[in-house]
């Protein structure tokens, strides 16, 4: 059974050893020219305006968690599109159901987190 594995080895093996490499070169073989205006927080040469300590705010934490859970819905929703005939063959309506009652229950998280303001950047 661990032959299978082999060749999944071997590609990560490879690619471990490439990435390295390519790292490896582009820092012996690039351009080294430090100065001062590269060495600081920003290349624009734009010095740094208040703390590294300040707080973002909430929403932009909670946009970035909404955009995961839709994008995530695109994962589910997609295939089951593509594949919708053959899955309606095999399963019938119940494939059908199953999908509307995942779309209907993520479609009132969506409704609830815009009636709550989820969405305003404001």
């Amino acid at each position: 059974m661990l032959e299978n594995y082999i060749p999944v080895l071997v590609v990560m093996g490879f690619a471990v050893i490439f990435s390295v490499a390519v790292v490896a070169s582009s820092s012996l073989f690039g351009p080294q020219r430090p100065t001062v205006v590269k060495s600081s927080p920003y290349e624009s040469g734009m010095k740094p305006i208040g703390s590294t300590e300040e707080r973002i705010s909430v929403k932009y934490y909670v946009v970035a968690m909404l955009f995961i859970i839709f994008d995530l819905e695109v994962i589910f929703v997609y295939p089951w599109a593509v594949e919708f005939i053959d899955l309606f063959k095999e399963f019938g309506i119940s494939a059908f159901i199953s999908m509307f009652v995942f779309l209907v229950v993520f479609e009132l998280g969506f409704l609830y987190a815009y009636k709550k303001g989820g969405f305003r950047w404001d």
